[in-house]
């Protein structure tokens, strides 16, 4: 895999996930740069010469080559007592996943968990739409969505589904303990069958002419509405 951008190259080269990053490729100017100058680093002459090793001209000067993406055991994310997971539902966009995964690492989340069939993966594009995140996110994938959810209620965990419309609102739950937030994809929402694994469906207030937010967006509304909710909580706790 050759990741690309200044961000994801960074991170690459500085995070816990990847095994390891075997080449680093870089315009003269951008190998100059403090962040690389002591790294053997394959200086090219054109820019054209990176995207054609990986693919895209959003490569801002820099591509590496990287191991591939290790995933995390999906229950091994519900290890702490207070764990906010967060679960996709058929998005199929590799640039929608990085942008949740930039949002669940920045908020602390335990992780991200996504199917293995039918969903957009750990890509160079989503490395690149997370801006690195996924180098210390841990990111799981499982066969069964919903048989997954119903393990996790089982072990103590509350699954809460984002929806457009007839959920309650999203602040009405305290969040309390393990809490699964599952986002559906941005044309068909959360799958039915996936719904009914829900302990509850919540919904964020749109107030505006356009009906729904993109999963990116809602995703960081919910997390950090998540995390203040928590937050009052533990204030107001005796």
């Amino acid at each position: 895999m050759v990741v690309y951008g200044r961000n994801p190259v960074r991170e690459a080269l500085g995070g816990r996930r990847r095994s390891q990053v075997t080449r680093v490729w870089a315009t003269r100017a951008v190998a100059r740069e403090a962040w690389l100058r002591d790294l053997d680093v394959e200086t090219v002459h054109r820019a054209d010469e990176l995207e054609r090793l990986c693919g895209s001209p959003e490569h801002q000067g820099v591509c590496a080559e990287v191991g591939d993406y290790p995933y995390a055991p999906a229950d091994a994310l519900l290890a702490l007592p207070d764990a906010l997971v967060v679960c996709l539902d058929g998005v199929q966009d590799p640039r929608n996943l990085g942008a949740v995964c930039r949002v669940a690492e920045c908020a602390g989340a335990a992780g991200v968990v996504i199917p293995e069939r039918r969903a957009a993966a750990i890509t160079p594009v989503a490395c690149r739409a997370s801006a690195g995140a996924v180098e210390h996110l841990s990111v799981a994938r499982v066969r069964n969505l919903t048989d997954w959810l119903t393990e996790a209620k089982r072990s103590g965990a509350w699954v809460y589904g984002a929806v457009a419309e007839g959920g309650v609102y999203y602040y009405a739950p305290d969040y309390a303990g393990r809490v699964i937030l599952v986002l559906g994809s941005e044309g068909s929402g959360i799958r039915p069958r996936v719904a009914s694994a829900c302990d509850a469906l919540v919904a964020l207030p749109i107030r505006g002419r356009v009906s729904s937010l993109n999963v990116g967006a809602a995703a960081a509304a919910l997390v950090y509405g998540i995390l203040q909710r928590r937050s009052r909580r533990v204030d107001r706790a005796p």
